[in-house]
C-alpha cells in the first residue's frame, strides 16, 4: 500500500525565522493525521531551521535542488552530502523552473537523482509538458522521455522507492490545473512505463504526485484517482491554513 505524500515547494519564499514559525504553526493542525506523509521544501538557507523546528514532528524536510558532485569549485552549488548532513530526507530534481530558467537537462536530472540516492535522500523527480507541447499532442512523449532519462542506471529497488511528480508546466502558478482525469491518464501511463522499464514491483511501489495549482478545493479529486499518491503544492503550501487543509483532505471530505 503506497502511503500518500503531500509536499510543499516553497520556491524562493520564507527565510529561516518564517520557516520555523510556519512549521510550529502547521504541526498542531496536522498532527492527528497519521495517513499522509508531509514534506516541506524551503530554500537552502532555511533547511536547517525547518529541520530544527520539525524535530519532534512527523514533518520531513526536502531540498529544492542539488548538485551531483560531492565537493569542488562549484560556486553557489550544494551537494547531496551537505543536504543529508543538515537532515533532508527528500530532494526535488528536474522541476520545470530549473529546466526552463536554469537550463536543467534530462541527463543532469539523472545525475542529481543518483547523487541523492547515494546519501539515502529520496528524489522527487519532476516531469511535465509545456502548453505548446500539450497542444501538439506531445504530452506522453515528453513526460515519458523525461522520466525514462531520469531513471537511467537506477535499480528496480531504487526506482520503487522514488517519488515522481507530474507537473504540467502550463498549470504551475497559473491558477489553471489539469483535470483529475487528465492527470490520472498521464500518471497511469508513467506508471506503466516504470513497469516496462523496471518490472511490476517497481511500478507498484513508485509513488506519483500531481502538481500544478493544487488547492484545498481540488485536492480530493486528485487523490481519488487510482495512480495518484500525493500532490506537490506550490502557492497554497505557503499559507498554513491552506496547506493544512490540503494535508487533511480526508477529514474535509468526511
Amino acid at each position: 500500500m503506497r502511503r500518500p505524500i503531500i509536499a510543499g515547494n516553497w520556491k524562493m519564499y520564507k527565510g529561516p525565522a518564517e520557516t520555523a514559525a510556519f512549521v510550529a504553526e502547521l504541526w498542531p493542525q496536522v498532527r492527528e493525521n497519521k495517513e499522509v506523509e508531509i514534506v516541506v521544501c524551503p530554500p537552502f538557507v532555511s533547511l536547517e531551521a525547518a529541520v530544527r523546528a520539525g524535530r519532534d514532528t512527523a514533518i520531513a524536510v526536502g531540498a529544492q535542488d542539488v548538485y551531483w558532485e560531492k565537493q569542488g569549485a562549484f560556486t553557489g552549488e550544494v551537494s547531496a552530502g551537505m543536504l543529508a548532513e543538515v537532515g533532508c530526507r527528500y530532494g526535488l530534481v528536474g522541476h520545470s523552473e530549473r529546466r526552463q530558467l536554469f537550463g536543467e537537462t534530462d541527463a543532469g536530472v539523472n545525475r542529481k537523482a543518483r547523487a541523492l540516492l547515494e546519501v539515502n535522500i529520496t528524489p522527487i523527480i519532476c516531469v511535465g509538458e509545456t502548453l505548446e507541447q500539450r497542444e501538439q499532442g506531445a504530452t506522453a512523449r515528453v513526460c515519458q522521455g523525461q522520466l525514462e532519462a531520469a531513471l537511467q542506471g537506477l535499480s528496480p529497488e531504487q526506482v520503487g522507492g522514488l517519488v515522481v511528480a507530474y507537473e504540467p508546466v502550463w498549470a504551475i502558478g497559473t491558477g489553471r490545473n489539469a483535470t483529475s482525469a487528465d492527470a490520472q491518464a498521464v500518471i497511469g501511463d508513467l506508471r506503466r512505463l516504470v513497469v516496462s522499464l523496471c518490472g511490476p514491483e517497481a511500478g507498484k511501489n513508485t509513488r506519483f504526485q500531481y502538481g500544478g495549482s493544487v488547492k484545498p478545493g481540488n485536492i480530493a479529486d486528485f487523490m481519488a484517482q487510482p495512480d495518484i499518491d500525493g500532490v506537490l503544492v506550490g502557492g497554497a503550501s505557503l499559507v498554513v491554513a491552506d496547506f493544512a487543509a490540503i494535508i487533511n483532505y480526508r477529514v474535509a471530505a468526511g
